[in-house]
């Protein structure tokens, strides 16, 4: 059994302002998001420039916090928020849904597409890169919290977590900053390296977060408040599983088409 790291949340406190590790996680995400992209406009990977960059991430960044608020209260607790409404608005006592958020995001690429006058897939060809990295680091963000941690485990690396009692644990946090951070990176920007047909680093994208976030959560607790849900898999399981399928559509039909390659 591994000790856990016993993190104190603030990083920085002056006064009656503390700076928490998490928020700084979120910062350091959007930073990542705005270095590698960049990166792929000074090497010609799009024809997009700095300033629509910046614009796309601004919007981008109220597409996770809108969507990824929204999805956690329709997906996970649409009973306790449809009962007290004004609790959507307390984002200081949690809950986000990556899936929510990847829709936001979407919504926001759909229409800054339409206004720069590109396709869709081609923006998300270009995004796709860009975000796994932003994962890794709100994963990160979910461990120093000691939230979000896995079932019970015998294996050597298990952890107790604070919040958790006394059996130790998967830090499953830590295999999706792995897993959905840095591989899922990796494959992505070494995919994106050639020019491919239009929207497959979009579909690899949505196959390998749902791949690797279906095999996860296997060693993820699921929430109290929902437990397993049909066929024994968890809320988590049953959103990734239409990621997965799209994620094939999308891929087998650029090959199929004729559409131009994303450089």
């Amino acid at each position: 059994m591994l000790p856990y790291p016993k993190f104190d949340p603030v990083a920085v406190q002056i006064g009656p302002v503390a700076v928490h590790w998490y928020g700084l996680m979120y910062l350091l995400a959007f930073a990542l998001v705005w270095v590698l992209g960049r990166w792929r406009i000074r090497h010609g990977k799009t024809d997009l420039t700095l300033p629509q960059l910046e614009d796309l991430l601004f919007y981008s960044v109220l597409g996770v916090v809108i969507g990824g608020r929204l999805g956690y209260v329709l997906f996970y607790q649409p009973s306790q928020y449809f009962a007290h409404p004004l609790e959507i608005f307390y984002l200081w006592q949690g809950g986000m849904s990556f899936h929510g958020g990847l829709i936001g995001v979407t919504v926001v690429l759909l229409l800054f597409a339409r206004k720069t006058n590109h396709r869709l897939l081609e923006i998300g060809d270009f995004v796709a890169p860009l975000i796994p990295l932003g994962l890794a680091a709100g994963r990160f963000g979910n461990f120093i919290n000691g939230e979000l941690w896995g079932r019970p485990t015998t294996l050597p690396w298990g952890m107790i977590f604070p919040e958790a009692g006394n059996i130790p644990r998967h830090p499953s946090q830590l295999y999706e900053m792995g897993l959905e951070g840095f591989a899922l990176f990796a494959i992505l920007w070494w995919f994106a390296s050639k020019p491919r047909p239009r929207g497959q680093v979009t579909a690899v994208f949505f196959m390998g977060y749902g791949i690797f976030r279906f095999l996860v959560e296997f060693t993820r607790e699921p929430d109290a408040f929902l437990g397993l849900l049909t066929f024994g898999l968890s809320m988590g399981q049953l959103l990734s599983l239409p990621m997965i399928v799209i994620g094939v559509l999308i891929f087998f039909l650029a090959g199929r088409s004729n559409h131009a390659p994303t450089p």
